[in-house]
């Protein structure tokens, strides 16, 4: 972004201009993403978009930024003690699935069409970093009931199996086939369950 909104009406108007661009790009796909259409459908000027969003790509990651907010906080709403397995994976994949479904088509687009900046790719960031430690959390209260050095990587076979298959399903327009939930959380609770052992043999 060119400058962080502040005050509450600024950010209120942020955050229209990155509704306006999440719903368009679902829409019309990354062809018919424009800033004057987002101006235009957020009720503000171009000029406004701007002192903002200098162009498509900041604006494309100001959406991607916001699914990224909307993913985190799906994992901190999963950090409650004392649920069963089933019903943590079960509370875990529907939310995910959800936040990933709000605007059918956009995350067809960001993942296939759209460009990026690298730093959103970045193993290594913020988000992946606080991501990855939920995962780990649920990792060590599920399988072995304490923080072992396997549980990072349990954590991202987890992290990347539930993002995989969501963001196919999202390409494939499947969010809504109940069949690509329960078999997802079918496999999640199943590897969870298992416990830290590993292979034999």
């Amino acid at each position: 972004m060119r400058k962080e909104p502040r005050q509450a009406r600024s950010r209120a108007t942020v955050e229209a201009m990155i509704e306006a661009g999440a719903r368009i790009l679902g829409d019309e796909g990354w062809a018919g993403f424009t800033t004057n259409k987002v101006a235009e459908a957020a009720g503000v000027s171009i000029g406004s978009l701007y002192q903002y969003f200098p162009d498509k790509l900041s604006l494309i990651e100001g959406i991607r930024r916001r699914h990224l907010d909307d993913c985190l906080a799906v994992m901190r709403r999963s950090q409650k003690e004392g649920r069963p397995v089933m019903q943590f994976v079960e509370a875990l994949v529907g939310d995910m699935i959800a936040a990933h479904s709000i605007h059918p088509g956009l995350h067809e687009v960001l993942l296939d069409e759209a460009l990026s900046f690298d730093g959103l790719r970045d193993p290594h960031s913020s988000f992946e970093a606080e991501y990855l430690a939920c995962y780990q959390a649920a990792v060590a209260t599920y399988r072995a009931q304490e923080t072992n050095a396997n549980d990072y990587t349990v954590s991202l076979i987890i992290s990347d199996a539930i993002d995989g298959v969501i963001h196919n399903a999202a390409r494939r327009g499947m969010l809504e086939d109940p069949d690509v939930k329960n078999e997802l959380v079918r496999m999640i609770g199943l590897y969870l369950s298992a416990g830290g052992e590993g292979p034999t043999g």
